[in-house]
């Protein structure tokens, strides 16, 4: 069961954009590695993520954006977490999963012009590379899930 919480603000109403995004991990307990990307646009390192296509599910969306982004294929295990932040076209809503690698590498993916790079992190070191303090909040939750079996 995901909680919603704000960033930055108290918004709780409809959202004008939908997105879904995974932190995808994989390894041990003892040494989890989390899928980031650099987005080009921003100049940022982040967690997979992006819109719903019109009428699609937002556990399809996440596993696709996933696929798209970083050329990994990840099932999900379960919605960790809502966010919902101001963007220019109103408010954002993303539903976040915590989700477990399947198959595919990044380093075989081509760099395009959303995503110039896509690499396992540490996840422990993730947090010292992750720009946005949300998204360290997000791994933390998906490595917490993790190790209880989705028990919180």
């Amino acid at each position: 069961m995901s909680q919603e919480r704000s960033v930055d603000n108290d918004w709780t109403g409809p959202a004008a954009v939908e997105a879904a995004g995974g932190v995808v991990l994989r390894g041990s307990a003892d040494a989890p590695e989390v899928l980031v990307v650099h987005r080009v646009r921003y100049d940022d390192w982040s967690l997979p993520k992006g819109k719903l296509d019109p009428g699609e599910a937002h556990e399809v969306a996440a596993v696709r954006e996933v696929e798209e982004e970083t050329g990994v294929r990840a099932e999900v295990q379960d919605e960790i977490s809502q966010v919902v932040y101001e963007v220019v076209d109103g408010w954002k809503r993303v539903r976040w999963f915590v989700m477990e690698h399947r198959d595919g590498d990044p380093s075989d993916r081509a760099a395009d012009r959303e995503v110039d790079v896509a690499r396992w992190v540490d996840a422990r070191q993730a947090p010292q590379l992750l720009t946005y303090p949300a998204d360290v909040e997000l791994l933390t939750e998906a490595l917490a899930h993790r190790s209880t079996g989705g028990d919180r």
